[in-house]
């Protein structure tokens, strides 16, 4: 199916060429076309151009109007102040153009693909092997994971990686545990729970810590052990796996809850790099990208100092010859560029850790790695926040267990669906308490802009007014019932009808959904879905509110009324479909 041309974009080429026509010499004007209170679009280039051709903006916006074609599209067209235009669509423009959406087989709503896709690698959802993941790790996967579906539905090669936290000198202490202590690792059943799995890790973690810092002589062992690991002893190696694959059963439990598809060979972690790491130094190295100091092999930067005034530099390898987390990340850039021809980078990643970035990205640049083919961004998301606007803890200052999260979340919306519920069962009050509940902490993630701190307030989360994923849910059901209640009424077009002025602007909104799914995938960027989701919403309640759906005057203006009804619930559909949230069709 093709994609279906927008209002805004028919508007936009009449105006353009009537332009065109008017100031033949200014070739190709634009005439910055937005959506408006005071019609459906106005018009503001037409300043811009009469400046430009030092002429009368009212006297050039008249002759403007003059060429417009007017008829199946625009309706009317009026100057307005010092020479804007206020244009207003036909209403069989609108109907129209959402029948083409509507009759788009594949369930796009006529959203069209990139024509030349590139190849976008992510790294998002990035925890620690044999650590409890906690509220930190739940905004990394949320955007990570709704940008994945973003940039795939609009054409995107995506190659997902989940840089895990899997190497480094803790394991020693941990693998020198174990290997003392042989069967603190084994499983009771053949099927183990994720919460089995991070309770085994966490006591071994707790114990083997108590030891290396009160045992001079396991602390020596344990030390021995991290070079073993990292000249690649089997046994050493074999036991580290242990603790790979006993995280990676409660990783995929939590993502699992989070209803989020998380796939084994899309992790890579620091261990991925490790045969990379030393030829990425000497590349470094021999370009003068890095030079040593005191023993390190450092990077410098002219902009980047300390608070004494002095150069801070990005160590890619420590003067004991160990290697930082600059030489896996900038490994991991050479694999990405190189090996997997990626075109854009994106890092979910905390703003905590901008400075670093910058630094390696900086760093690849300058070796030649980065250019003007590649882009690398951050995408750098904010702290999560308690009610009280401080950095989210328990009550013993503890940070805060993700899945304890989720479970309360799982609660609170169960509560909400059994209070709405009038004919659902106690499985189908608990499946759709975990949909509504999953739902509310992934929107409330992603309605914040991911720079910017947001707070996590429960209450609000699962509140049934506001802008909250319930409230897009319950739409959305609420739309299922009417279409489940029209009995031998059908959903079908009618451009023939004139229409309210509330499904007008239900069927104008409903018809930017492309331009929104486009624009919110370019910028990397959810809230811009959410933020139009929650208005189609707002705008189907006050239709709903105005004009009688199956009471309407006449049999067409029923169907026409179910068609724009079921338009408004496939596009909610698709929509938190692309933020990961599903939509129960009832509650």
């Amino acid at each position: 199916m093709a994609s279906v041309t927008s209002l805004t974009d028919s508007v936009h080429q009449r105006l353009a060429a009537a332009l065109s026509a008017a100031v033949p010499q200014a070739g190709s004007a634009d005439p910055l076309l937005r959506r408006s209170d005071r019609a459906d679009f106005q018009a503001n280039g037409i300043l811009a151009l009469a400046k430009k051709e030092k002429a009368n903006p009212r006297e050039l916006a008249t002759q403007v109007v003059s060429r417009v074609e007017s008829g199946d599209v625009i309706k009317d067209v009026e100057v307005s102040g010092p020479g804007f235009l206020n244009i207003t669509v036909t209403d069989r423009a609108i109907i129209q153009n959402l029948a083409a959406r509507y009759a788009d087989d594949t369930g796009r709503l006529g959203v069209p693909t990139a024509e030349q896709p590139g190849t976008t690698v992510i790294d998002y959802a990035q925890p620690n092997v044999a650590k409890e993941m906690h509220v930190g790790h739940l905004r990394s996967a949320v955007i990570g994971d709704s940008v994945v579906q973003l940039l795939e539905f609009t054409g995107e090669n995506v190659v997902r990686r989940h840089h895990i936290g899997d190497w480094g000198t803790q394991f020693g202490m941990l693998i020198q545990y174990l290997e003392e202590h042989p069967h603190e690792l084994d499983h009771k059943a053949d099927e183990v729970s994720g919460e089995e799995a991070m309770s085994n890790l966490d006591r071994l973690y707790k114990a083997a810590r108590k030891l290396f810092d009160s045992d001079e002589e396991f602390k020596t062992r344990a030390r021995r052990r991290v070079v073993d690991l990292q000249a690649g002893d089997p046994r050493t190696l074999a036991m580290w796996q242990k603790f790979v694959d006993e995280s990676k059963i409660y990783f995929f439990s939590v993502f699992e809850k989070l209803d989020m598809e998380i796939r084994d060979e899309d992790i890579v972690g620091e261990s991925g790099y490790n045969d990379m790491l030393a030829e990425t130094c000497r590349l470094l190295e021999e370009s003068g990208v890095a030079v040593r100091s005191e023993g390190a092999l450092c990077v410098f930067f002219d902009d980047v100092k300390g608070p004494d005034g002095n150069p801070v530099p990005l160590i890619v390898q420590k003067s004991d010859g160990g290697y930082g987390y600059a030489a896996t990340d900038l490994s991991a850039i050479r694999d990405r560029v190189f090996r997997l021809k990626a075109n854009t980078l994106l890092y979910v990643v905390d703003a905590r850790q901008s400075l670093h970035f910058k630094m390696v990205f900086e760093t690849a640049r300058r070796a030649g790695w980065l250019n003007d083919d590649v882009e690398a961004v951050q995408l750098a998301f904010g702290t999560v926040l308690g009610k009280d606007g401080k950095p989210f803890k328990t009550r013993e200052g503890e940070t805060v267990r993700l899945v304890d999260l989720l479970d309360e979340a799982i609660d609170r919306a169960s509560a909400v669906v059994r209070e709405k519920a009038q004919d659902l069962s106690e499985a189908e009050i608990a499946e759709r308490g975990t949909q509504v509940g999953i739902g509310a902490v992934k929107y409330a993630d992603l309605s914040t802009s991911a720079n910017r701190d947001y707070k996590f307030d429960l209450d609000q989360m699962v509140s049934l007014n506001g802008d909250t994923s319930v409230y897009l849910q319950y739409a959305y059901a609420r739309i299922q019932s009417i279409l489940r209640k029209a009995g031998a009424s059908r959903p079908v077009a009618h451009p023939e009808l004139d229409l309210h002025e509330a499904e007008r602007a239900l069927g104008l909104h409903a018809d930017s959904f492309a331009a929104t799914v486009a624009e919110a995938a370019a910028e990397h960027a959810p809230h811009k879905l959410t933020a139009y989701l929650y208005q189609l919403a707002s705008l189907y309640t006050t239709f709903y509110d105005k004009c009688p759906v199956l009471k309407a005057e006449t049999p067409e203006q029923i169907e026409n009324r179910l068609f724009l009804c079921d338009v408004t619930a496939r596009t909610l559909h698709q929509g938190m479909a692309l933020l990961g949230i599903r939509t129960p069709e009832r509650l």
